[in-house]
């Protein structure tokens, strides 16, 4: 049975999309291709998505929302202390950017040319990642186990001080021997120094 447009989500678009974006890469996909995989004419694709820009600014926003809904969960552990939510939430980022990256590589080099597109849809997600960790110091400081005069300014600082184990840029560093004893280093040190 052919899907039809009253079946026919945003979702089951963006999955497409996903699929269609591994198979070609970003600069061969089209939305014809995306219709095609659905099994639906274009028009009924740009119904949802307006222009092709629409379409790809939306599967990059899933694609890191992901990360984000992962993370969210840790953050929510109030029956962890903030000092091991942190360090929780630090090693949850690395791993999922090692497991995007490795696992799926074609699929990461096609997310990494989009999101130079969508500077937007990229500080909106750095803005909730930040936000996730402004919660996790405020919690720290409110129970007296870290020191920091601005929650959001320090959230800040611990996200651009970690940044070689998360921002896609220095991907191929993270399968370099002895990566993750340079992560927890730059950890300790970091928890360290929130201490009272």
């Amino acid at each position: 049975m052919s899907p039809t447009s009253e079946t026919l989500t945003a979702e089951r678009i963006l999955e497409a999309t996903e699929e269609v974006l591994r198979r070609h890469g970003p600069a061969k996909a089209t939305v014809v291709d995306v219709a095609r995989a659905l099994g639906v004419s274009h028009g009924s694709v740009y119904r949802h998505f307006r222009t092709k820009a629409a379409l790809r600014e939306a599967v990059t926003k899933r694609w890191l929302d992901r990360t984000s809904e992962a993370l969210s969960g840790i953050v929510a552990a109030e029956d962890r202390d903030p000092e091991t939510r942190l360090r929780d939430w630090f090693t949850a980022l690395f791993d999922a950017k090692r497991h995007k990256a490795g696992d799926d590589p074609e699929l990461f080099a096609t997310y990494t040319v989009l999101t130079d597109e969508n500077g937007d849809v990229v500080g909106a997600h750095i803005a909730d990642l930040t936000g996730q960790l402004t919660l996790i110091v405020r919690a720290g400081v409110d129970a007296g186990a870290f020191h920091a005069a601005s929650p959001e300014a320090t959230a800040r600082a611990l996200f651009q001080a970690t940044g070689r184990f998360h921002d896609p840029g220095y991907a191929r560093a993270w399968e370099q021997p002895g990566v993750q004893e340079e992560f927890e280093a730059v950890v300790d040190l970091l928890v360290r120094g929130l201490r009272q």
